[in-house]
């Protein structure tokens, strides 16, 4: 992609600024378009400029890996009951992985994954215990609401890179071939990801943290409480 050199910078240099375009580069191009050149041009500055301030490129991409970490360690719970705060931390997730989904994929490739889930996944357990649920019950509740919040976007951008569909729902789902008009309807209407989110976040983790304080003697697991 050709790069288009911006007029020079006339405030100075700062690390920080440095870090914002690189993470705007990657958000908007790919991590494969960051290259120092391509982001000397995008601040307007020399190449030697970027190298002093955030090193070479390695340098560089650790250190956005590093910030991505930090920022979803800042996911902070909402709400006035357990299974409220925990909705919100779902959201809240979901909002961050679909807001940087090349970064996320550098984390990935940088097998640091588990370490940026760790800040939600301690949210998450947090609010579970305020519900009583201890031991194998917690986590359970903790990694169903985690896979249900990625498996959301994992589909959502599986759906946003999908050829168009040919049939697609409006000529499968007809009233003659499900007997039910309204279900038909909405089944061949577009889908609303956000109100299916909501939809089915809200339900999972109300049935998960519904049950605090009961025995988790029925999955297996022993209580620690």
């Amino acid at each position: 992609m050709a790069t288009t050199r911006r007029a020079p910078r006339e405030s100075p240099l700062t690390r920080d600024a440095v870090l914002d375009a690189a993470a705007a580069l990657v958000r908007r191009d790919g991590v494969a378009a960051l290259t120092m050149r391509a982001l000397a041009a995008e601040l307007g500055t020399a190449v030697t400029a970027i190298y002093w301030h955030v090193g070479n490129r390695e340098a560089l991409l650790d250190e956005l890996v590093a910030r991505t970490v930090r920022e979803l360690g800042m996911i902070r719970a909402r709400g006035r009951t357990p299974a409220e705060r925990a909705e919100s931390i779902a959201h809240a997730l979901r909002r961050e992985l679909l807001g940087h989904p090349h970064l996320i994929a550098l984390v990935h490739e940088r097998g640091l994954t588990e370490l940026m889930m760790l800040p939600a996944q301690r949210a998450l357990a947090e609010e579970a215990h305020a519900a009583g649920l201890r031991g194998q019950r917690a986590a359970e509740a903790v990694r169903a609401v985690q896979v249900q919040v990625i498996g959301h976007v994992l589909v959502g951008r599986a759906r946003e890179r999908a050829p168009e569909q040919r049939p697609g729902e409006p000529e499968l789902w007809t009233p003659e071939a499900t007997g039910d008009p309204g279900l038909a309807a909405a089944l061949a209407a577009p889908l609303d990801e956000d109100a299916l989110f909501t939809l089915s976040v809200r339900a999972l983790v109300r049935s998960l943290w519904a049950g605090g304080g009961a025995s988790d003697a029925g999955t297996g697991g022993t209580s620690d409480a």
